[in-house]
C-alpha cells in the first residue's frame, strides 16, 4: 500500500510537470504568434505610411504647380492694376488663347525697381496706339494741330539764337550751336502728349503689324495727323515768325540762310537724312515708353532730338515750319520747292520709323512669344509626368 501511494504521488507530480511544460510551450507559441502579428502590423503600417508620404509628395508637387500658376496669375493681375490692363479684346480676333496667355505673361511688369521688360514696353505702345485709333476725328486733328503749333517753338528759339550768334561766329558754327535748342518744342509735345507724326509713325503701325487694326484705318489716321501737324506749323510760321521779324529778333536774311542750310542737298541725301531722323524719333518714342518718370522722359527726349538738331537731320514737321517761313518771308524758296521737300522728308521719316523701329522690334517680340509658349508647353508636360507617377 505505501508503495502504491508513492507511485501515485510521483505520477501526479509528473502530470503537473507535463501540464506546466505544455502551458509554457503554448505561451511561447502564442508569444511567437503575437510577435509575428505585430511584425506584420508594423510592416503594414510602414507600407501605409510610405504610400501616404508618396501621396502627400504628389499632392505637394501638384499644389506647388497650382500655386505657381496662381502666383503667375496674381502677378499678371498686379501688373495690370499698376499699368494698363491687357484685355482679350485688345488682341486680334484670330489669335488663340495660348498666344493671348503668352503675351500677357511676357508683358507682366510687376517689379517697379527694375527697368521695364522689352515685351511690356511693346505691349504698352500697342495699347496706346489702339487708344489713338479709337479717338474721334476731331480729337485727332485738334491734338495734331496743337503739336504743329508747339513744335514751332523750337524753330523760333533756334532762329533767334542763330541771328544772335551769327554776328560773332561764322554762320556754320552759329547754326550748329543754335540747333542745341532743338529739343524745346519736342519736350512740350511729348510730355504734353500731343500727336506728332514722327513720334506716332512707328507707334500707330504696331496694331496693324499685329493684325488688330486694318491698314486703311492706319492710312487715314496718318493723314489726319500729318494734316494737323502741317496746318498748325504753317499757322505758327505765319503768325509767330512774322512777330519775331517785327520784334527784330531775326531778319529775312536769317530765315533764308537757315532754309538753305536745310534745302541745300540732293533729294536722295535729304531722303536718307529723313530716314535716320525717323529712326531716331521711333527710338525716342520707345525710350519714353520705357521710362517710369517725367524727368527721365525729358532727359531722353532732349538727348535724341538734340542729336537730330546737332547733326542737321531732316524732320518733316519742324522742316515744314523752317521752309514755309522762308516761303512767306524770304526770297529763295518757291512753293514747288517747298512741296517737294515736304513730300520727300515725310516719306523718309515714315520709312525710318516703321521699318527700323516698328517692324524690327515687333519681330523681336514675336520671337519672345514663341520662347514663352515653348516654356509653358515643357512645364505642362513635366506636370503631367509627375501626376502619372
Amino acid at each position: 500500500m505505501p508503495n502504491n501511494k508513492d507511485h501515485s504521488h510521483e505520477n501526479n507530480e509528473s502530470s503537473v510537470t507535463t501540464h506546466r511544460h505544455a502551458a509554457k510551450s503554448s505561451d511561447d507559441n502564442n508569444a511567437n504568434t503575437d510577435d509575428k502579428n505585430n511584425a506584420v502590423a508594423v510592416s503594414n503600417e510602414t507600407h501605409q505610411y510610405v504610400a501616404q508620404d508618396e501621396d502627400q509628395n504628389d499632392s505637394k508637387n501638384e499644389s506647388q504647380d497650382d500655386s505657381e500658376d496662381e502666383n503667375q496669375d496674381e502677378n499678371q493681375d498686379e501688373s495690370a492694376s499698376e499699368g494698363k490692363t491687357l484685355k482679350d479684346e485688345d488682341f486680334s480676333e484670330g489669335m488663340s488663347d495660348e498666344d493671348k496667355q503668352s503675351i500677357k505673361e511676357v508683358a507682366s511688369d510687376d517689379n517697379l525697381s527694375e527697368p521695364k521688360s522689352y515685351a511690356s514696353i511693346l505691349v504698352e505702345q500697342v495699347m496706346d496706339a489702339k487708344e489713338t485709333f479709337e479717338r474721334s476725328l476731331g480729337s485727332l486733328f485738334t491734338s495734331a494741330f496743337t503739336a504743329g503749333l508747339e513744335i514751332g517753338i523750337s524753330f523760333f528759339m533756334i532762329l533767334s539764337a542763330f541771328a544772335l550768334l551769327s554776328g560773332v561766329l561764322p554762320s556754320h558754327y552759329a547754326i550748329v550751336l543754335a540747333s542745341l535748342l532743338y529739343p524745346i518744342g519736342f519736350i512740350i509735345v511729348v510730355i504734353g502728349q500731343s500727336l506728332l507724326f514722327t513720334e506716332q509713325t512707328s507707334l500707330l503701325s504696331l496694331p496693324v503689324l499685329n493684325g488688330i487694326e486694318p491698314l486703311n484705318k492706319l492710312m487715314r489716321l496718318w493723314g489726319i495727323v500729318i494734316a494737323g501737324n502741317v496746318v498748325g506749323g504753317c499757322l505758327f510760321a505765319a503768325l509767330m515768325i512774322g512777330l519775331g521779324l517785327h520784334m527784330q529778333l531775326f531778319s529775312a536774311s536769317d530765315i533764308d540762310a537757315y532754309s538753305e542750310h536745310v534745302l541745300g542737298f540732293e533729294w536722295w541725301v535729304i531722303f536718307g537724312s529723313a530716314v535716320l531722323a525717323g529712326w531716331m524719333m521711333g527710338v525716342a518714342a520707345w525710350l519714353v515708353t520705357s521710362a517710369r518718370d517725367t524727368i527721365s522722359r525729358i532727359v531722353l527726349v532732349s538727348l535724341i532730338t538734340g542729336s537730330i538738331g546737332f547733326l542737321g537731320l531732316h524732320h518733316s514737321i519742324v522742316g515744314n515750319i523752317e521752309v514755309f517761313s522762308a516761303l512767306l518771308y524770304g526770297n529763295t524758296v518757291s512753293f514747288w520747292r517747298y512741296l517737294i521737300f515736304l513730300v520727300i522728308v515725310t516719306l523718309g521719316n515714315t520709312v525710318g520709323g516703321v521699318v527700323f523701329v516698328a517692324v524690327l522690334k515687333n519681330r523681336t517680340f514675336l520671337f519672345e512669344i514663341e520662347r514663352v509658349k515653348q516654356q509653358n508647353a515643357d512645364h505642362q508636360i513635366a506636370r503631367t509626368n509627375r501626376r502619372r507617377r
